[in-house]
């Protein structure tokens, strides 16, 4: 974990303006703000995320494209019928934006509904703390997104189906496995 003040950052991203959005010195984003960042980096860094991404037909890929003691930053890319396990963030609040292509979210709130969400190239969402989902690429074409996490590197908690969900959300926990979605 980077000290604060300092990030880690992707060779391929090491940029003045992901450098700017990044904000080493922020130790705990908000949703929004987690949305926002996604956001810009998808629409202002397309160019260089294009030349990172890389298509796996046989295993969802990524790569951590930066890191401070506040927020952690991923691309992903999903072939056709690809996707996550049912998960939560262990805490963290979260947020993604669509690169290219499309992505279903079945997603749940500790004792709310399940419910879907479509998510097209450019769309972008925060979500808070406490939300479980399952993400896919449901269409007959590539996808790819870009993910944020705060605080960054906690646990994820994997469940057989939304469903499962315990009640009460995951407390926060110090670190994070290296599976995302």
């Amino acid at each position: 974990m980077p000290a604060p003040g300092e990030v880690e950052l992707h060779p391929g991203l090491d940029l003045p303006l992901l450098r700017d959005l990044i904000r080493p010195d922020h130790p705990l984003w908000t949703p929004r703000e987690l949305r926002d960042l996604t956001s810009l980096v998808s629409s202002e860094l397309t160019g260089p995320l294009l030349d990172i991404v890389r298509i796996d037909d046989e295993n969802r890929w990524w790569a951590k494209l930066a890191l401070t003691a506040g927020v952690e930053l991923w691309l992903l890319s999903w072939a056709p019928g690809q996707g996550t396990a049912p998960h939560d963030h262990g805490g963290a609040s979260g947020s993604f934006s669509v690169l290219f292509g499309a992505l279903r979210e079945d997603y749940r709130y500790p004792a709310g509904p399940i419910r879907t969400s479509h998510h097209d190239v450019g769309s972008s969402i925060g979500f808070g703390s406490g939300r479980a989902h399952q993400v896919r690429n449901v269409s007959s074409v590539n996808s790819a997104s870009v993910h944020a996490y705060s605080p960054p590197l906690l646990p994820v908690h994997y469940y057989s189906d939304l469903s499962e969900v315990p009640p009460i959300p995951p407390q926060r926990a110090t670190k994070r496995l290296e599976e995302h979605g």
